[in-house]
């Protein structure tokens, strides 16, 4: 008989290496602490609902659609390169970059085709084949383990790699030939275990929570006093969710508006409302949002 979900703690699954300290943080400011040391890949969660893990991002696609992990995190990009099947909860958004293909700076990698095959150097084996085959070129691949920028001139004519600034590249005198894929760390499930319902509420609770944490790094609260003769030109200027929370003050000596907006506006947004007549400007962070 299968076992219930609710008899078995959750089985999530983190991601080590760069994307582990932007992930923890989510989940901690979700109310889920993860207390990891820096080589304890078995730590300890603050629910007691969750069993946590911590492995390489490029193999949680695989094992979470195996079922040897129940949620977890990793990039699209592993997802993508690994086909495999799994419920993708949500985009965090968080660690994005690009899969692009990339070239000494001046060369022309497809060019070589006419007199040899092209060496294509990469991690992603699959995502490569697909891009290389689709330039009807004769190629041929190199698995890399890391640093796959040092391979070009003398091991490789090209490489598919993941970019976020662009400076490893320029530091080794590549530039970008093609765009393949705009990737960011997901939220994933294995399909089997979303159909227990202990199991898929426990998962929606904390969906919600980390999406409410990312709602929230995107706003700010702005408090400010308005006369009521500028009233109406100040919330017209304020960007709110909905409508900003109005309250008269002592001796009807003007309004207090409260607005959440959108955190890249508040440095455009503080001159133009002092200018139409708002005082006592507080901005504050907020925790967590729930429409």
């Amino acid at each position: 008989m299968r076992r219930s979900m609710s008899q078995r703690k959750i089985k999530l699954v983190v991601p080590a290496g760069r994307l582990r300290d932007p992930v923890m943080k989510l989940l901690a400011d979700a109310g889920l602490t993860i207390q990891a040391q820096a080589n304890d890949y078995r730590p300890l969660a603050s629910d007691p609902r969750f069993e946590v893990k911590l492995l390489r991002a490029a193999n949680i696609p695989k094992l979470i659609e195996f079922g040897a992990h129940d949620i977890g995190f990793s990039g699209l990009d592993w997802v993508r390169e690994t086909t495999a099947e799994v419920e993708t909860l949500m985009d965090t958004g968080l660690m994005p970059v690009r899969i692009v293909s990339a070239a000494p700076v001046g060369s022309d990698p497809f060019a070589l085709a006419r007199s040899r095959p092209v060496v294509a150097a990469s991690e992603y084996e699959r995502l490569t084949t697909l891009y290389m085959n689709s330039r009807n070129v004769d190629w041929r691949y190199v698995r890399t383990h890391g640093a796959t920028e040092v391979f070009p001139p003398e091991d490789a004519d090209l490489i598919v790699d993941n970019v976020s600034t662009g400076r490893t590249l320029a530091a080794n005198n590549l530039a970008i030939v093609d765009e393949i894929l705009s990737s960011s760390t997901l939220f994933i499930a294995n399909r089997a275990a979303l159909d227990d319902p202990d199991c898929r509420e426990a998962v929606e609770e904390l969906r919600l929570l980390m999406q409410s944490v990312l709602d929230a790094r995107q706003r700010v609260l702005l408090d400010m006093n308005v006369p009521a003769s500028c009233l109406e030109t100040v919330v017209q200027l304020l960007p709110a969710m909905k409508s900003p929370t109005i309250q008269p003050l002592y001796k009807d000596q003007g309004y207090a508006l409260r607005a959440a907006v959108r955190r890249e506006e508040v440095s455009r947004l503080i001159p133009l409302l002092k200018k139409a007549g708002a005082s006592d400007l507080l901005q504050t962070d907020i925790q967590r949002v729930i429409a």
